[in-house]
């Protein structure tokens, strides 16, 4: 009872439903200039080099965070008066993604794929900014033991998304036109604008750390450097907004910096690298069709990663985020050695829903734990770009070492592919056990956000 009151209290607050709308608008623009994009390029007849080359507008979502210090220190002209500094970079966004994805709709791809572009590029970088201001808005609007819940909720409205953006689209464009089916997709935007429209603003001074950071870079530019007041100025901000995210991590964690920085780097290492020849493994290796990989991994997998993070979530609340770090940890290294016990079985459907149902929990509940995790290691001063810095290096490493998956695989096999990316699992549970050891120390260093 204990479990079922908690759930119903942690899903029921109104943080936590508005990140599933803010999910789904986050989550709505990314296959729009991807995948489903690609599909409408195909339909009309576009060559495949120039499809290849629409790929490029993926780069904004991996380099958002060059401009994440702009969202950070900018206020907004009236609209961060109107609606306050988080909400107004929100709304800005979505201006841009639904502006773009009308424009798109009404585009010739066959006749002007320049033009197309140009319109898709507004729309993936509004849409990597929509994700820079909303991860903020998501980590200063709630305390620590709540942000597991915002991200499962966030999560599964992402997802949703997905879906609508993806297959929603296509219905739309086979039975109307790409026309009506990119209109109806900049209409949906509005369900995002409407949450903005609808929540708070969060309560914290952005500007604190900053502008102790500005002061002195200022201070010490018009004494030493002996530069007008107004450069110094600019100076001073210029930094804080620039060096500032790492200047503040830095002082303020002191010696667990880099312990910090690598567990982020560790900790999906494991579940990423395996991921790369999770298709192969079904498909060639094991022999499943088409259709029942997509059932079971897409579909089933689908309900059972949100099981997981909503799983995750209330786990956070009730026993802390770094016990629930380390759980994850440990089941992520541990459901990879199901692989490879699957690895060395006949082929068997039942078999392999219960290895990806493991998996997708686990994932969920890993995935949560660090998002809350990571969510309360930023200052309120810096929290877009310190977030955006630490989601692009939580996942590079694990990227980087996937590539060589398929060496793995084709001069070991698929078992000792498996056992080696369990024990990949291992440095991010010792450090995670370290971090616990040294958790009354973390907590002071940690930054308050209300």
């Amino acid at each position: 009872m204990p479990l079922i009151r908690d759930t119903v209290y942690t899903y029921t607050r109104w943080q936590v439903i508005a990140m599933l709308f803010l999910g789904f608008s986050a989550g709505l623009p990314f296959l729009l200039v991807f995948s489903t994009l690609n599909a409408r390029l195909a339909d009309v007849g576009v060559d495949t080099a120039t499809i290849g080359f629409f790929s490029w507008l993926g780069i904004t979502y991996s380099i958002k965070v060059f401009w994440a210090p702009v969202v950070d220190r900018l206020r907004l002209p009236v609209l961060d008066a109107l609606f306050g500094k988080r909400r107004s970079w929100i709304l800005l966004a979505q201006a841009g993604i639904a502006t773009g994805l009308f424009l798109m709709a009404s585009v010739d791809a066959l006749a002007a794929p320049e033009t197309l572009a140009l319109c898709g590029l507004l729309v993936a970088f509004s849409s990597a900014t929509q994700d820079v201001a909303i991860d903020a808005y998501r980590i200063e609007i709630a305390q620590e033991r709540l942000q597991a819940a915002l991200a499962a909720t966030y999560i599964f409205g992402y997802r949703l998304a997905l879906l609508v953006a993806g297959a929603g689209a296509l219905y739309l464009a086979e039975f109307w036109s790409w026309q009506v089916s990119y209109q109806v997709m900049a209409a949906l935007v509005g369900v995002g604008a409407l949450t903005v429209l609808v929540i708070r603003e969060p309560e914290v001074n952005h500007f604190a750390a900053a502008e102790d950071i500005a002061g002195q870079v200022e201070e010490e530019a018009r004494k030493r450097g002996h530069l007008p007041r107004g450069l110094a100025r600019f100076t001073g901000w210029f930094y804080a907004a620039v060096a500032g995210p790492f200047v503040d991590f830095f002082r303020r964690y002191r010696e667990l910096a880099v312990v910090i920085l690598l567990l982020v780097a560790v900790y999906r290492i494991s579940d990423i690298a395996m991921g790369v020849m999770a298709n192969p493994f079904y498909l060639d290796f094991m022999g499943f069709s088409k259709t029942q990989v997509a059932d079971v991994t897409k579909v089933f997998g689908f309900f059972m990663t949100i099981v997981g993070s909503m799983v995750g979530g209330v786990l956070v609340v009730r026993y802390g985020v770094r016990r629930i770090l380390l759980a994850g940890a440990i089941m992520t290294a541990g459901t990879n050695l199901l692989f490879v016990l699957l690895a060395q079985q006949p082929p068997n459907l039942a078999t392999l829903a219960v290895v990806v149902s493991a998996d997708n929990l686990s994932g969920g509940i890993a995935n949560v734990a660090l998002i809350a995790w990571l969510s309360s290691m930023t200052s309120a001063s810096f929290t877009a770009t310190q977030y955006a810095l630490f989601s692009s290096l939580m996942t590079l490493p694990g990227k980087f070492l996937g590539g060589f998956s398929g060496m793995v695989v084709a001069g070991f096999g698929y078992a000792e592919f498996f056992l080696i990316a369990g024990l990949m699992g291992i440095p991010a549970i010792l450090l995670v056990l370290y971090l616990m050891r040294n958790g009354a120390r973390l907590d002071s260093l940690a930054p308050a956000k209300n």
